[in-house]
């Protein structure tokens, strides 16, 4: 499937005086961040991106917790705060600008109140490594989505971008190739037992 009959598929969702929400999930660097943000565009104010990572725990939680090491696994996030924003958001509050949290990758730290989702937007898209995953207090999050699509693309690709994006944000390489082998690929293999869940696999690179 290409992108113009993503773009389609996805315009059809965008029903005025409705509200739905896409997921697009995948392992970490299948492109969802990037196919989200095009789409998002290409619709032209009709669909908000609200990405899942804004709800990471901040780097001093993580610490608190000993999970540092680990951030990006499932008990990294708040998973709880997304599936109750997607719940506000799907209940389609009328004349109210629901706001939802953004991740900045330089400052590696989730920032509140960044991306405004106004009652008039029909289409709310989501990208993330677990909106499929179905333990804890993911469970919930499938239910509220309209529609579901994983990015699946070859591991040496996507192994690459990702230590590309590492470096591309300060990380130095030997350092960057390491936290992708021990921490990245552990919840790669997690996200895809996900995989079936999906309404659409979307196989091979877009970008």
């Amino acid at each position: 499937m290409n992108m113009e009959q993503l773009l389609a598929r996805a315009g059809r969702l965008a029903v005025p005086g409705r509200r739905r929400i896409l997921g697009i999930a995948g392992a970490p660097g299948a492109g969802k961040s990037t196919i989200a943000e095009r789409l998002v565009s290409a619709l032209d104010g009709q669909a908000v991106l609200v990405p899942m990572d804004g709800f990471h725990l901040a780097g001093a939680e993580l610490r608190r917790l000993g999970r540092a090491h680990r951030k990006g696994a499932p008990d990294t996030f708040d998973a709880a705060g997304y599936a109750a924003l997607l719940a506000r958001l799907r209940a389609h509050e009328q004349d109210t600008v629901v706001y939802a949290p953004a991740f900045d990758r330089s400052l590696e730290e989730p920032v509140a109140g960044s991306v405004p989702v106004p009652s008039g937007v029909p289409l709310v898209v989501t990208e993330g490594n677990y909106l499929l995953h179905d333990e804890g207090p993911w469970a919930p999050v499938r239910a509220l989505l309209d529609e579901v699509w994983f990015l699946e693309i070859d591991a040496d690709v996507r192994v690459r971008r990702l230590v590309d994006r590492h470096v591309r944000y300060g990380k130095d390489r030997p350092y960057a190739e390491a936290w992708v082998r021990d921490s990245d690929e552990a919840n790669a293999r997690l996200v895809e037992l996900g995989r079936d869940r999906a309404d659409l696999v979307v196989r091979g690179s877009l970008l």
